[in-house]
């Protein structure tokens, strides 16, 4: 018990210490410089084998046949417009509470990688409707709730723009993020909360999936891969983010002199 109890002290003292040198822009570069290379592997890896299984190995879908593959791609960035959503507001959260400045770099940065998401997954959702259910829109609660989720991160990242001092806008951003979390629950139990053309809960449904592991493979794989990618594109943006914003500072300049000096030699 008492190593139990020792080993989970240090396992969190870590945690919190990398917690803490994730606060620190110039720690986030280092750490960054290391991370964004793999996520953008792991993004590659898994997308190429959820895809491969997903066009080839998975059987037709007995209702819908070939044109329920969409789905290896519409369900896992439907899945990101939340999660990302979610991440943003907690960040936001965490910005405005212990006023981290990377809490806010994570919302503004996190935005428009959402918006995308969340287009993408009215797109591709569009487009096997049309088939399905003969129709390429309809004012189901499902797709009016998730096409307001599009039109809130679009006005985040308004908001942000619309004031010329940093902090402030930062703020602004973080405080509608926090507000507009609220459509999330409404996201996912729209389905049950209301008539709705769009199908119900199959992965996450009481009892466990309710499809084979043929085809659920796939979709594990393509949603750990757009997670990845989500980390991939985070890890991108803040990092021009931080260079922006601590441009004056000093690590920056020395960063710049190096790289300078590493160009003419």
């Amino acid at each position: 018990m008492i190593l139990f109890i020792g080993f989970f002290n240090t396992v969190w003292d870590a945690l919190g210490r990398f917690y803490h040198r994730l606060g620190s822009p110039r720690e986030f570069y280092k750490i960054s410089n290391v991370v964004t290379p793999i996520f953008g592997i792991l993004f590659l890896s898994l997308s190429l084998v959820g895809a491969y299984y997903g066009l080839f190995v998975a059987p037709a879908d007995y209702q819908q046949g070939d044109s329920f593959r969409i789905l290896y791609v519409h369900v896992p960035v439907a899945w990101m417009s939340l999660f990302v959503y979610v991440t943003m507001a907690v960040a936001a959260a965490i910005g405005l509470i212990w006023r981290i400045k990377m809490a806010f770099v994570v919302t503004i940065c996190s935005a428009p990688i959402g918006a995308a998401f969340t287009a993408l997954a009215l797109l591709t959702g569009s487009i096997w409707g049309k088939p399905i259910w003969g129709t390429w829109w309809v004012w189901d609660a499902r797709l009016t709730s998730e096409l307001i989720l599009f039109f809130l991160y679009l006005g985040i990242m308004a908001t942000y723009y619309a004031f010329e001092e940093r902090k402030t806008a930062e703020k602004a951003a973080a405080l509608v993020s926090v507000v507009g979390v609220v459509i999330v629950p409404i996201i996912h139990y729209s389905v049950e909360w209301w008539s709705s053309l769009h199908q119900g809960v199959t992965v996450f449904a009481k009892g466990g999936p309710k499809m084979p592991a043929s085809m659920l493979f796939p979709l594990a794989m393509m949603a750990l891969g757009f997670m990845f990618y989500y980390g991939y594109a985070l890890f991108l943006s803040m990092r021009h983010t931080v260079l922006k914003n601590e441009q004056s500072s000093r690590w920056v300049k020395e960063l710049a002199q190096n790289a300078e000096q590493a160009t003419h030699s």
